[in-house]
Protein backbone atom coordinates (compact mmCIF):
# COMPACT_ATOMS: atom_id res chain seq x y z
CA UNK A 1 0.00 0.00 0.00
CA UNK A 2 1.48 3.33 -1.13
CA UNK A 3 0.60 6.29 1.09
CA UNK A 4 -0.04 8.78 -1.74
CA UNK A 5 0.03 8.44 -5.52
CA UNK A 6 0.57 11.71 -7.36
CA UNK A 7 -0.48 11.61 -11.01
CA UNK A 8 1.60 14.09 -13.00
CA UNK A 9 5.27 14.96 -12.65
CA UNK A 10 5.15 18.66 -13.49
CA UNK A 11 5.92 21.47 -11.02
CA UNK A 12 2.69 20.93 -9.07
CA UNK A 13 3.15 17.19 -8.65
CA UNK A 14 6.83 17.50 -7.74
CA UNK A 15 6.15 20.25 -5.18
CA UNK A 16 3.52 18.04 -3.61
CA UNK A 17 5.94 15.11 -3.50
CA UNK A 18 8.45 17.30 -1.66
CA UNK A 19 5.89 18.39 0.92
CA UNK A 20 4.78 14.82 1.53
CA UNK A 21 8.30 13.46 1.89
CA UNK A 22 9.20 16.19 4.40
CA UNK A 23 6.45 14.69 6.53
CA UNK A 24 7.67 11.11 6.09
CA UNK A 25 4.93 10.04 3.68
CA UNK A 26 5.67 7.38 1.06
CA UNK A 27 4.81 8.95 -2.29
CA UNK A 28 4.95 7.64 -5.86
CA UNK A 29 4.70 10.09 -8.77
CA UNK A 30 3.31 8.68 -12.02
CA UNK A 31 4.31 10.71 -15.09
CA UNK A 32 2.94 9.91 -18.56
CA UNK A 33 5.98 11.27 -20.44
CA UNK A 34 9.02 9.03 -20.65
CA UNK A 35 11.37 12.03 -20.70
CA UNK A 36 11.07 15.63 -19.45
CA UNK A 37 9.67 18.01 -22.05
CA UNK A 38 11.80 20.96 -23.23
CA UNK A 39 8.65 23.04 -23.66
CA UNK A 40 8.55 26.05 -21.34
CA UNK A 41 5.22 27.78 -20.86
CA UNK A 42 5.88 28.83 -17.27
CA UNK A 43 8.51 31.55 -17.24
CA UNK A 44 9.25 32.11 -13.60
CA UNK A 45 8.40 32.24 -9.92
CA UNK A 46 6.28 34.99 -8.42
CA UNK A 47 6.91 36.54 -5.02
CA UNK A 48 4.90 33.98 -3.03
CA UNK A 49 6.57 31.08 -4.83
CA UNK A 50 10.00 32.59 -4.16
CA UNK A 51 9.06 32.70 -0.47
CA UNK A 52 8.03 29.05 -0.59
CA UNK A 53 11.35 28.00 -2.06
CA UNK A 54 13.16 29.90 0.68
CA UNK A 55 11.04 28.23 3.34
CA UNK A 56 12.04 24.82 2.04
CA UNK A 57 15.74 25.63 1.61
CA UNK A 58 15.55 25.59 -2.19
CA UNK A 59 15.95 29.26 -3.01
CA UNK A 60 19.72 29.21 -3.49
CA UNK A 61 19.33 26.51 -6.14
CA UNK A 62 16.83 28.64 -8.03
CA UNK A 63 18.86 31.82 -7.68
CA UNK A 64 21.84 30.02 -9.22
CA UNK A 65 19.78 29.17 -12.33
CA UNK A 66 17.41 32.16 -12.60
CA UNK A 67 17.44 35.92 -12.79
CA UNK A 68 15.76 38.33 -10.41
CA UNK A 69 13.43 40.93 -11.88
CA UNK A 70 11.60 43.95 -10.52
CA UNK A 71 9.69 45.18 -13.55
CA UNK A 72 6.01 46.01 -13.75
CA UNK A 73 3.60 45.18 -16.56
CA UNK A 74 2.28 41.92 -15.16
CA UNK A 75 -1.35 42.97 -15.27
CA UNK A 76 -2.52 43.14 -18.87
CA UNK A 77 0.94 44.25 -20.06
CA UNK A 78 0.32 47.70 -18.56
CA UNK A 79 3.85 48.82 -17.76
CA UNK A 80 4.25 50.58 -14.43
CA UNK A 81 7.13 50.77 -11.94
CA UNK A 82 7.57 47.90 -9.51
CA UNK A 83 5.54 48.77 -6.37
CA UNK A 84 7.73 49.72 -3.44
CA UNK A 85 5.54 48.59 -0.54
CA UNK A 86 4.61 44.94 -1.16
CA UNK A 87 4.18 42.84 1.98
CA UNK A 88 7.22 40.62 1.51
CA UNK A 89 10.87 40.43 2.42
CA UNK A 90 11.50 38.86 -1.02
CA UNK A 91 10.68 41.87 -3.13
CA UNK A 92 11.32 40.39 -6.58
CA UNK A 93 10.23 37.80 -9.08
CA UNK A 94 12.56 35.15 -10.46
CA UNK A 95 12.85 34.44 -14.17
CA UNK A 96 13.49 30.72 -14.59
CA UNK A 97 12.38 28.36 -17.36
CA UNK A 98 9.80 25.70 -16.52
CA UNK A 99 12.11 22.76 -17.43
CA UNK A 100 14.65 24.16 -14.96
CA UNK A 101 11.97 24.45 -12.27
CA UNK A 102 10.95 20.85 -12.88
CA UNK A 103 14.57 19.68 -12.79
CA UNK A 104 15.31 21.43 -9.49
CA UNK A 105 12.10 20.27 -7.81
CA UNK A 106 12.56 16.76 -9.16
CA UNK A 107 16.12 16.56 -7.86
CA UNK A 108 15.07 17.63 -4.36
CA UNK A 109 12.09 15.27 -4.35
CA UNK A 110 14.47 12.42 -5.22
CA UNK A 111 16.89 13.47 -2.47
CA UNK A 112 14.03 13.22 0.00
CA UNK A 113 13.11 9.74 -1.22
CA UNK A 114 10.17 10.37 -3.54
CA UNK A 115 9.79 7.79 -6.31
CA UNK A 116 9.08 9.19 -9.79
CA UNK A 117 8.02 6.61 -12.38
CA UNK A 118 8.14 7.94 -15.94
CA UNK A 119 6.30 6.52 -18.91
CA UNK A 120 3.40 5.54 -16.66
CA UNK A 121 0.00 6.64 -17.97
CA UNK A 122 -3.08 6.30 -15.77
CA UNK A 123 -6.00 4.66 -17.57
CA UNK A 124 -8.50 4.22 -14.76
CA UNK A 125 -9.11 4.47 -11.03
CA UNK A 126 -11.68 3.65 -8.40
CA UNK A 127 -11.81 4.18 -4.67
CA UNK A 128 -13.41 2.76 -1.56
CA UNK A 129 -13.37 3.73 2.11
CA UNK A 130 -9.84 2.33 2.57
CA UNK A 131 -7.97 3.61 -0.47
CA UNK A 132 -7.67 4.23 -4.20
CA UNK A 133 -6.91 1.63 -6.88
CA UNK A 134 -5.15 2.82 -10.03
CA UNK A 135 -4.91 1.02 -13.36
CA UNK A 136 -2.10 2.00 -15.72
CA UNK A 137 -2.25 1.84 -19.51
CA UNK A 138 0.04 -1.21 -19.49
CA UNK A 139 -2.36 -3.10 -17.22
CA UNK A 140 -0.38 -2.60 -14.01
CA UNK A 141 -2.50 -1.93 -10.91
CA UNK A 142 -1.41 0.10 -7.88
CA UNK A 143 -3.07 0.78 -4.55
CA UNK A 144 -2.70 3.87 -2.35
CA UNK A 145 -4.37 5.43 0.64
CA UNK A 146 -4.82 8.74 -1.19
CA UNK A 147 -4.38 10.03 -4.75
CA UNK A 148 -3.84 13.53 -6.16
CA UNK A 149 -4.39 14.41 -9.82
CA UNK A 150 -1.79 16.93 -10.97
CA UNK A 151 -2.12 15.79 -14.57
CA UNK A 152 -3.00 19.01 -16.40
CA UNK A 153 -5.99 20.61 -18.05
CA UNK A 154 -7.07 17.40 -19.81
CA UNK A 155 -6.79 15.52 -16.51
CA UNK A 156 -7.59 11.83 -16.66
CA UNK A 157 -8.03 11.82 -12.88
CA UNK A 158 -10.65 14.57 -13.01
CA UNK A 159 -12.60 12.79 -15.73
CA UNK A 160 -12.45 9.44 -13.93
CA UNK A 161 -13.69 11.07 -10.76
CA UNK A 162 -16.62 12.56 -12.66
CA UNK A 163 -15.86 16.09 -11.47
CA UNK A 164 -17.56 18.78 -13.53
CA UNK A 165 -15.27 21.37 -15.15
CA UNK A 166 -17.55 24.33 -15.92
CA UNK A 167 -16.41 27.57 -17.51
CA UNK A 168 -15.94 29.19 -20.89
CA UNK A 169 -14.34 27.60 -23.99
CA UNK A 170 -11.55 29.30 -25.88
CA UNK A 171 -12.47 32.31 -27.96
CA UNK A 172 -8.96 32.81 -29.33
CA UNK A 173 -5.88 30.64 -29.75
CA UNK A 174 -2.22 31.63 -29.60
CA UNK A 175 0.87 29.98 -31.07
CA UNK A 176 4.03 29.76 -29.01
CA UNK A 177 7.46 28.47 -29.97
CA UNK A 178 11.14 28.57 -29.22
CA UNK A 179 13.02 28.71 -32.52
CA UNK A 180 15.78 30.45 -34.43
CA UNK A 181 15.26 33.61 -36.49
CA UNK A 182 17.58 34.39 -39.39
CA UNK A 183 16.56 38.07 -39.48
CA UNK A 184 18.84 40.75 -38.07
CA UNK A 185 18.02 41.30 -34.34
CA UNK A 186 17.57 45.05 -34.83
CA UNK A 187 14.99 44.42 -37.54
CA UNK A 188 13.17 41.87 -35.36
CA UNK A 189 13.00 44.40 -32.52
CA UNK A 190 11.72 47.13 -34.84
CA UNK A 191 8.98 44.96 -36.35
CA UNK A 192 7.86 43.66 -32.94
CA UNK A 193 7.57 47.21 -31.58
CA UNK A 194 5.50 48.25 -34.59
CA UNK A 195 3.13 45.26 -34.45
CA UNK A 196 2.61 45.57 -30.69
CA UNK A 197 1.10 49.02 -31.11
CA UNK A 198 -2.11 47.25 -32.06
CA UNK A 199 -1.54 43.54 -31.27
CA UNK A 200 -0.43 42.89 -27.70
CA UNK A 201 -0.52 39.11 -28.09
CA UNK A 202 2.53 39.27 -30.36
CA UNK A 203 6.16 39.18 -29.31
CA UNK A 204 9.64 37.82 -29.92
CA UNK A 205 12.01 37.64 -26.94
CA UNK A 206 15.68 36.91 -27.73
CA UNK A 207 17.33 33.96 -25.99
CA UNK A 208 20.79 34.44 -27.45
CA UNK A 209 22.62 33.05 -30.50
CA UNK A 210 19.68 33.72 -32.80
CA UNK A 211 17.18 31.82 -30.63
CA UNK A 212 13.83 33.49 -29.77
CA UNK A 213 10.69 32.77 -27.79
CA UNK A 214 7.97 33.84 -30.24
CA UNK A 215 4.27 34.30 -29.57
CA UNK A 216 1.70 35.11 -32.26
CA UNK A 217 -2.14 35.06 -32.44
CA UNK A 218 -3.53 31.98 -34.17
CA UNK A 219 -5.91 32.28 -37.13
CA UNK A 220 -8.70 30.39 -35.33
CA UNK A 221 -9.59 28.08 -32.46
CA UNK A 222 -8.31 24.52 -32.78
CA UNK A 223 -10.66 21.64 -32.04
CA UNK A 224 -7.79 19.55 -30.69
CA UNK A 225 -4.94 21.37 -29.00
CA UNK A 226 -3.02 18.21 -28.21
CA UNK A 227 -0.90 18.53 -31.36
CA UNK A 228 1.09 21.73 -31.78
CA UNK A 229 1.37 23.66 -35.04
CA UNK A 230 3.87 22.80 -37.76
CA UNK A 231 6.75 25.12 -38.52
CA UNK A 232 5.09 26.13 -41.79
CA UNK A 233 1.85 27.00 -39.99
CA UNK A 234 3.84 29.11 -37.54
CA UNK A 235 5.70 30.92 -40.34
CA UNK A 236 2.48 31.52 -42.24
CA UNK A 237 0.88 33.17 -39.23
CA UNK A 238 3.96 35.31 -38.62
CA UNK A 239 3.67 36.60 -42.18
CA UNK A 240 -0.05 37.29 -41.70
CA UNK A 241 0.44 39.28 -38.50
CA UNK A 242 3.90 40.84 -38.89
CA UNK A 243 4.36 40.83 -42.66
CA UNK A 244 7.45 38.63 -42.32
CA UNK A 245 8.38 35.24 -40.89
CA UNK A 246 11.83 36.55 -39.84
CA UNK A 247 13.39 33.50 -41.49
CA UNK A 248 12.10 31.27 -38.68
CA UNK A 249 13.75 27.84 -38.59
CA UNK A 250 15.01 25.03 -36.36
CA UNK A 251 12.27 25.03 -33.69
CA UNK A 252 13.10 23.50 -30.34
CA UNK A 253 9.38 23.15 -29.72
CA UNK A 254 6.07 24.54 -31.00
CA UNK A 255 2.74 24.65 -29.19
CA UNK A 256 -0.66 26.27 -29.13
CA UNK A 257 -2.86 27.36 -26.24
CA UNK A 258 -6.28 28.92 -25.82
CA UNK A 259 -7.94 31.33 -23.43
CA UNK A 260 -10.47 28.92 -21.93
CA UNK A 261 -11.31 29.46 -18.28
CA UNK A 262 -12.60 26.44 -16.38
CA UNK A 263 -12.54 25.32 -12.76
CA UNK A 264 -13.30 21.99 -11.14
CA UNK A 265 -16.46 22.10 -9.04
CA UNK A 266 -14.76 20.03 -6.34
CA UNK A 267 -11.07 19.76 -5.47
CA UNK A 268 -11.76 16.70 -3.33
CA UNK A 269 -13.74 13.53 -3.98
CA UNK A 270 -13.31 11.12 -1.08
CA UNK A 271 -9.66 10.06 -1.01
CA UNK A 272 -8.80 11.76 -4.30
CA UNK A 273 -7.83 15.40 -4.88
CA UNK A 274 -7.13 17.75 -7.80
CA UNK A 275 -4.37 20.36 -7.97
CA UNK A 276 -2.79 22.64 -10.55
CA UNK A 277 -4.20 22.68 -14.08
CA UNK A 278 -6.25 19.58 -13.28
CA UNK A 279 -8.28 21.85 -10.98
CA UNK A 280 -8.26 25.07 -13.03
CA UNK A 281 -7.26 26.36 -16.46
CA UNK A 282 -7.05 29.97 -17.58
CA UNK A 283 -5.16 32.19 -20.01
CA UNK A 284 -1.44 32.56 -19.22
CA UNK A 285 -1.66 36.34 -18.76
CA UNK A 286 0.45 37.37 -15.79
CA UNK A 287 2.29 34.03 -15.70
CA UNK A 288 0.07 32.72 -12.89
CA UNK A 289 -0.55 29.09 -13.85
CA UNK A 290 2.64 27.41 -12.64
CA UNK A 291 2.66 29.49 -9.46
CA UNK A 292 -0.99 28.79 -8.68
CA UNK A 293 -0.36 25.06 -9.06
CA UNK A 294 2.66 24.78 -6.78
CA UNK A 295 0.84 26.91 -4.20
CA UNK A 296 -2.05 24.41 -4.36
CA UNK A 297 0.47 21.69 -3.58
CA UNK A 298 1.96 23.70 -0.71
CA UNK A 299 -1.48 24.02 0.84
CA UNK A 300 -2.43 20.36 0.41
CA UNK A 301 0.80 18.55 1.27
CA UNK A 302 0.95 18.97 5.05
CA UNK A 303 -2.79 18.33 5.41
CA UNK A 304 -2.62 15.10 3.44
CA UNK A 305 0.40 14.00 5.47
CA UNK A 306 -1.53 14.57 8.70
CA UNK A 307 -4.29 12.30 7.38
CA UNK A 308 -1.80 9.59 6.41
CA UNK A 309 -0.33 9.69 9.92
CA UNK A 310 -3.80 9.52 11.46
CA UNK A 311 -3.68 12.89 13.18
CA UNK A 312 -5.72 15.10 10.86
CA UNK A 313 -8.49 16.87 12.80
CA UNK A 314 -12.01 16.84 11.42
CA UNK A 315 -12.39 19.13 8.42
CA UNK A 316 -8.66 19.52 7.71
CA UNK A 317 -8.77 17.77 4.32
CA UNK A 318 -11.90 19.68 3.34
CA UNK A 319 -10.11 22.95 4.11
CA UNK A 320 -8.01 22.39 0.97
CA UNK A 321 -11.01 23.02 -1.28
CA UNK A 322 -12.39 25.73 1.02
CA UNK A 323 -9.13 27.70 0.86
CA UNK A 324 -7.83 27.06 -2.65
CA UNK A 325 -11.03 27.05 -4.72
CA UNK A 326 -11.71 30.78 -4.07
CA UNK A 327 -8.09 31.59 -4.89
CA UNK A 328 -8.38 29.76 -8.20
CA UNK A 329 -11.67 31.53 -8.97
CA UNK A 330 -10.02 34.91 -8.43
CA UNK A 331 -7.19 34.00 -10.80
CA UNK A 332 -9.70 32.95 -13.46
CA UNK A 333 -11.46 36.29 -13.02
CA UNK A 334 -8.33 38.41 -13.31
CA UNK A 335 -7.08 36.54 -16.38
CA UNK A 336 -10.46 37.06 -18.07
CA UNK A 337 -10.12 40.78 -17.36
CA UNK A 338 -6.57 40.84 -18.71
CA UNK A 339 -7.60 39.13 -21.95
CA UNK A 340 -10.19 41.86 -22.45
CA UNK A 341 -7.51 44.51 -21.92
CA UNK A 342 -5.36 42.89 -24.62
CA UNK A 343 -8.06 43.41 -27.25
CA UNK A 344 -7.77 45.99 -30.04
CA UNK A 345 -11.42 47.07 -30.26
CA UNK A 346 -12.24 50.66 -29.14
CA UNK A 347 -13.87 49.61 -25.86
CA UNK A 348 -10.86 47.53 -24.79
CA UNK A 349 -8.46 50.34 -25.73
CA UNK A 350 -10.48 52.87 -23.71
CA UNK A 351 -10.64 50.52 -20.71
CA UNK A 352 -6.90 49.93 -20.90
CA UNK A 353 -6.21 53.67 -20.92
CA UNK A 354 -8.46 54.17 -17.90
CA UNK A 355 -6.84 51.36 -15.89
CA UNK A 356 -3.37 52.61 -16.84
CA UNK A 357 -4.25 56.00 -15.38
CA UNK A 358 -5.56 54.43 -12.18
CA UNK A 359 -2.38 52.37 -11.80
CA UNK A 360 -0.38 55.59 -11.60
CA UNK A 361 -1.60 55.60 -7.99
CA UNK A 362 0.84 53.54 -5.92
CA UNK A 363 -1.94 51.82 -3.95
CA UNK A 364 -3.66 50.64 -7.13
CA UNK A 365 -0.41 49.51 -8.71
CA UNK A 366 0.51 47.57 -5.57
CA UNK A 367 -2.95 45.99 -5.34
CA UNK A 368 -2.87 44.78 -8.96
CA UNK A 369 0.67 43.42 -8.65
CA UNK A 370 -0.04 41.67 -5.36
CA UNK A 371 -3.12 40.10 -6.91
CA UNK A 372 -1.10 38.55 -9.75
CA UNK A 373 1.85 37.59 -7.52
CA UNK A 374 -0.29 35.90 -4.86
CA UNK A 375 0.72 38.32 -2.13
CA UNK A 376 -2.87 39.45 -1.62
CA UNK A 377 -4.20 35.97 -0.69
CA UNK A 378 -5.96 35.80 2.67
CA UNK A 379 -7.76 32.68 3.88
CA UNK A 380 -10.91 32.99 5.96
CA UNK A 381 -9.94 31.83 9.44
CA UNK A 382 -12.71 33.80 11.14
CA UNK A 383 -12.69 37.14 12.92
CA UNK A 384 -9.34 38.50 14.01
CA UNK A 385 -6.45 40.84 13.21
CA UNK A 386 -5.63 41.69 9.60
CA UNK A 387 -2.65 39.32 9.64
CA UNK A 388 -4.80 36.30 10.53
CA UNK A 389 -5.14 34.10 7.44
CA UNK A 390 -2.22 35.74 5.65
CA UNK A 391 1.31 34.52 5.10
CA UNK A 392 3.94 36.00 7.37
CA UNK A 393 6.90 37.63 5.68
CA UNK A 394 10.40 36.46 6.56
CA UNK A 395 11.29 38.16 9.88
CA UNK A 396 14.53 38.44 11.82
CA UNK A 397 15.33 36.13 14.68
CA UNK A 398 18.14 36.66 17.14
CA UNK A 399 19.94 33.80 15.42
CA UNK A 400 19.08 33.91 11.74
CA UNK A 401 15.81 34.22 9.83
CA UNK A 402 12.31 32.84 10.25
CA UNK A 403 12.25 31.03 6.90
CA UNK A 404 15.45 29.17 7.81
CA UNK A 405 13.46 27.53 10.62
CA UNK A 406 10.84 26.19 8.17
CA UNK A 407 12.99 23.92 6.01
CA UNK A 408 11.64 20.75 7.64
CA UNK A 409 7.99 21.59 6.95
CA UNK A 410 6.77 21.80 10.56
CA UNK A 411 4.49 24.44 12.02
CA UNK A 412 5.93 27.16 14.27
CA UNK A 413 4.74 28.86 17.43
CA UNK A 414 6.38 32.29 17.49
CA UNK A 415 6.52 33.38 21.11
CA UNK A 416 7.52 36.91 22.08
CA UNK A 417 6.05 36.63 25.60
CA UNK A 418 9.22 35.40 27.24
CA UNK A 419 7.99 31.81 27.34
CA UNK A 420 4.44 32.27 28.62
CA UNK A 421 3.03 30.31 25.67
CA UNK A 422 3.34 26.57 25.13
CA UNK A 423 2.82 23.95 22.41
CA UNK A 424 4.09 21.04 24.49
CA UNK A 425 1.18 18.74 23.65
CA UNK A 426 1.96 19.11 19.95
CA UNK A 427 5.69 18.34 20.07
CA UNK A 428 6.94 16.96 16.79
CA UNK A 429 4.24 18.83 14.89
CA UNK A 430 4.88 22.38 16.11
CA UNK A 431 8.25 23.94 16.93
CA UNK A 432 8.40 26.61 19.66
CA UNK A 433 10.46 29.65 18.61
CA UNK A 434 11.31 32.22 21.29
CA UNK A 435 14.37 34.03 19.91
CA UNK A 436 12.38 36.68 18.05
CA UNK A 437 13.96 39.99 17.20
CA UNK A 438 12.65 43.12 18.87
CA UNK A 439 10.79 44.27 15.74
CA UNK A 440 8.25 41.42 15.89
CA UNK A 441 5.03 43.28 16.71
CA UNK A 442 2.77 40.49 18.11
CA UNK A 443 3.01 38.64 21.44
CA UNK A 444 2.49 35.31 19.75
CA UNK A 445 1.68 33.80 16.36
CA UNK A 446 0.98 30.26 15.16
CA UNK A 447 2.26 29.52 11.65
CA UNK A 448 0.99 26.52 9.71
CA UNK A 449 3.58 24.56 7.71
CA UNK A 450 2.57 26.56 4.60
CA UNK A 451 3.45 29.82 6.36
CA UNK A 452 -0.06 31.14 6.95
CA UNK A 453 -0.89 32.73 10.31
CA UNK A 454 -3.46 30.52 12.05
CA UNK A 455 -3.57 32.36 15.40
CA UNK A 456 -2.40 35.62 16.97
CA UNK A 457 -2.41 36.71 20.60
CA UNK A 458 -1.14 35.79 24.05
CA UNK A 459 -3.97 33.72 25.53
CA UNK A 460 -3.03 30.07 26.00
CA UNK A 461 -6.66 28.94 25.92
CA UNK A 462 -7.30 30.31 22.42
CA UNK A 463 -3.88 29.05 21.33
CA UNK A 464 -4.79 25.52 22.45
CA UNK A 465 -8.01 25.77 20.45
CA UNK A 466 -6.08 26.83 17.32
CA UNK A 467 -3.51 24.06 17.79
CA UNK A 468 -6.31 21.49 18.12
CA UNK A 469 -8.16 22.90 15.09
CA UNK A 470 -5.16 22.59 12.78
CA UNK A 471 -3.05 19.81 14.26
CA UNK A 472 -5.44 17.59 16.18
CA UNK A 473 -5.67 16.85 19.93
CA UNK A 474 -2.68 17.25 22.18
CA UNK A 475 -0.74 14.12 23.11
CA UNK A 476 1.02 13.28 26.34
Amino acid sequence: MIDVIVVGGGPTGLMLAIELRLQGVRVVVLERLAEPTPESRGQGLHVRSVEMMDQRGLLDRFLAEGRKFRIGGFFGHIHKPWPETMDTAHDYGLSVEQPVTERLLGAYAAELGAEVRRGREVAGLDQDEDGVSVELADGTRLRSRYLVGCDGGRSTVRRRLGVAFPGEPSRVDTLLAELSLAEDPATVEEVVALVRRTELRFGAVPRGEGLYRVIVPAPGVAEDRADGPTLEEFRQQLRAVAGTDFGAHSPRWLSRFGDATRQAEHYRVGRAFLAGDAAHIHPPTGGQGLNLGIQDAYNLGWKLAAAVHGRAPEGLLDSYHAERHPVGARVLANTRAQMTLLGSEPGAVALRELLSTLMDFEEVNRYMTEMVFGVGVRYDFGEGPELLGRRLRDVRLKSGRLYERMHDGRALLLDATGGALSATGWAGRVDHVTDLAEDFDAPGALLRPDGYVAWLGEDQRTLDAALTRWFGPATA
